[in-house]
């Protein structure tokens, strides 16, 4: 609005809420104590009883969708459905304590969204995908110091590497 402009082309609008009454003020005491970070890993810590249920969800609902479509090309529909399964595992996996399923997971996803044709993607590799976030949760391979599920993950990502790269040069 230019200096010159007429204050009678605008409204003032005042909101129906005082915001003010809704926060709580912290003392003097309360702002020098509070540490965020500490707080954010309590937090996690009180929910981490529920991190086991919830990659249990997860995986089952990527193994399910799996199931329901691993007899036939993948359509996009399709494609799309498993790649937010994978991608739901591949954020959250991390922080359920998980790591080698996100990473299984992220590899899964760099497949699913870079493979522009879903029918071109052999059954085979999405399942080993699949299969293997499902054994490494019922394994409780928590960490990235499991050899076996580590050569796996790495495995996987090559070897899908290596079928992305093929395709690209055909």
């Amino acid at each position: 609005m230019t200096s010159s402009a007429n204050t009678q082309d605008c409204e003032y609008i005042t909101p129906p809420v005082n915001l003010r009454t809704k926060v709580r003020v912290k003392s003097d005491q309360e702002d020098g104590d509070f540490d965020p970070v500490a707080a954010a890993e309590k937090a996690l810590q009180n929910l981490s009883g529920n991190f086991s249920n919830w990659m249990a969800e997860e995986t089952g609902t990527l193994v399910k969708l799996w199931s329901g479509m691993r007899l036939r090309a993948l359509t996009p529909d399709d494609r799309d459905s498993l790649f937010r399964a994978a991608h739901d595992i591949k954020g959250q996996g991390v922080t359920l304590g998980f790591p080698l399923a996100s990473t299984i997971a992220d590899s899964l996803c760099h497949l699913l969204e870079t493979v522009q044709d879903p029918r071109q993607i052999p059954n085979q590799l999405i399942e080993q995908h699949v299969q293997s976030i499902r054994a490494i949760y019922a394994d409780g391979a928590c960490t990235d110091c499991d050899p076996v599920a580590t050569e796996l993950a790495n495995q996987l990502a090559e070897i899908s590497e290596q079928f992305i790269s093929t395709l690209k040069r055909n």
